[in-house]
């Protein structure tokens, strides 16, 4: 009995040994050996020789080895770089020498993927741009149409530019986009929600920070280091991205100043080699060029530049010229005709952005320009529930991990779309409403957890009440049943 229980023993423990063995090979395929005199790994100096201790040698060091054992006798103090060889035994205090340590296993670096050829299968419609721009954004009907245009040609022409054998060398010039709205009106969303949708790098810029060469504040290249950061500092993956220059309006000629203009229009003059297309060398991680930092040549052909500003008092301008007709005669139109007109940045020409103070240069290279409109109360209730991301819905996802359900009254979202008219900061103002009056709910409502149901009413935000709350059904309601 004893024998047969000593013998399963060391069954168990050969078993327990093999399981070891093989998780132990398992693992190092990942690994490559290291030689313990070069330190070259084995993708470097070929197969390795197995030493007691863990110790890995490459075929040239112990070729090394026996030449100098063959010219020098049995003296293997005369093996160069061989640290265990050359020590003196008697002080243990060498043992904790940096170059005693036996190098760890190097992970074996993966080759990179082959970078994909794309097809023009591989760019979605306009109307499938579209319509997942419907997803996230609600109402800009005619912006959406026209960035899903622009943005469909722009990369069949990045993407595909090279013509066949035997076809026409036409070439496609460039299309950017030049975005007017009001503030709020969803023009960095927009453009966010297209980057994200089309799966390519985006950098977004201020051009408020931009002066011209030599003075304090960023270079006009900043903007492609910004991407470049974005794509990973992937050369290639950068060229088919956008940028955003946000505040483009910022940089409009200073009107009646004898100040040299370094933000203004000497920003835009340097912006025009961008626009067009052009090779710039770009500092990899910093927005500062310095010896110590390395740079990277980067194409803005194929770059798609999309420029956007509020441009305050634009419609004035748009005014002025639409009011110059004749008010007298059969043709004749009131001053006041475009007074309540809600879409005049609609009628946008390059006239109004050049009075206002943009150079013809800089408007020739953005040749698409796309008015967005104000935002009115309909928009602001739409899009607080509508879109996929909306507001709303954040909410009602983080009460949701409470086991709580977060409801929303009718007239609840008039009042809240109503005080967002007011504040003139588009649906920016949304959140900051909301974000005050949810802040009591958010913390109050942990508290309890029978608390199931919380409805947000118009008397609880004119603070003239509470929200209606619904606690849960936690004992059940027996059933009877009939004999």
């Amino acid at each position: 009995m004893e024998e047969k229980e000593r013998l399963s023993e060391i069954e168990t423990k050969e078993e327990a040994s093999q399981k070891h063995n093989r998780k132990e090979q398992e693992e190092d395929k990942d690994y490559e050996k290291v030689c313990y005199i070069c330190r070259r790994p084995e993708s470097k100096a070929g197969s390795m020789v197995s030493m007691p201790g863990g110790i890995y040698l490459c075929h040239d060091c112990m070729q090394k080895a026996f030449d100098a054992l063959k010219q020098n006798g049995m003296d293997l103090g005369q093996i160069s770089n061989m640290p265990f060889l050359n020590l003196n035994m008697g002080d243990f205090s060498n043992f904790l020498r940096p170059d005693m340590a036996i190098p760890k296993k190097q992970k074996i670096k993966k080759k990179a993927e082959e970078p994909k050829v794309y097809t023009i299968q591989d760019i979605p419609a306009p109307h499938v741009i579209k319509h997942r721009l419907d997803e996230f954004v609600v109402g800009q009907e005619q912006a959406k149409k026209v960035m899903s245009v622009a943005v469909y040609n722009h990369y069949k022409r990045a993407l595909l530019s090279r013509p066949a054998e035997g076809e026409d060398d036409i070439t496609i010039e460039k299309s950017n986009i030049l975005m007017v709205g009001p503030t709020g009106s969803g023009k960095t969303y927009l453009v966010k929600t297209l980057a994200k949708l089309l799966d390519v790098p985006l950098a977004i810029a201020d051009a408020t920070s931009l002066t011209e060469a030599g003075y304090i504040g960023d270079d006009i290249e900043s903007v492609v280091s910004k991407l470049l950061a974005a794509a990973g500092n992937d050369v290639e993956k950068a060229e088919r991205g956008i940028i955003f220059i946000d505040e483009v309006d910022k940089i409009a000629k200073k009107q009646q100043t004898n100040a040299r203009d370094v933000s203004g229009e000497s920003v835009q003059q340097e912006l025009l080699k961008l626009l067009e297309g052009s090779v710039v060398e770009v500092p990899v991680g910093s927005n500062q060029k310095n010896a110590m930092t390395p740079m990277a040549t980067v194409n803005t052909d194929n770059i798609l530049f999309i420029c956007g500003g509020a441009f305050p008092e634009l419609e004035q301008i748009i005014k002025e010229r639409l009011q110059k007709k004749s008010s007298m005669g059969f043709g004749s139109q009131l001053k006041d005709h475009y007074e309540g007109d809600q879409n005049l940045l609609a009628k946008v020409e390059n006239g109004d952005l050049r009075k206002f103070g943009m150079i013809p240069e800089f408007l020739g290279r953005l040749p698409i320009t796309v008015a967005l409109q104000p935002l009115d109360k309909e928009f602001m209730k739409r899009i607080l529930t509508e879109p996929k991301n909306a507001i709303l819905k954040q909410y009602e996802k983080l009460l949701s991990y409470d086991e709580v359900k977060l409801e929303f009254d009718d007239s609840a979202l008039d009042w809240i779309a109503q005080e967002a008219m007011k504040k003139e900061t588009g649906a920016r103002a949304l959140r900051a409403i909301l974000e005050d009056f949810m802040l009591d709910i958010m913390y109050e409502i942990p508290k309890d957890p029978n608390i199931g149901t919380v409805i947000i009413t118009r008397s609880y935000l004119e603070k003239r009440g509470g929200p209606r709350i619904e606690m849960r059904n936690i004992y059940p309601v027996p059933v009877r049943t009939s004999n």
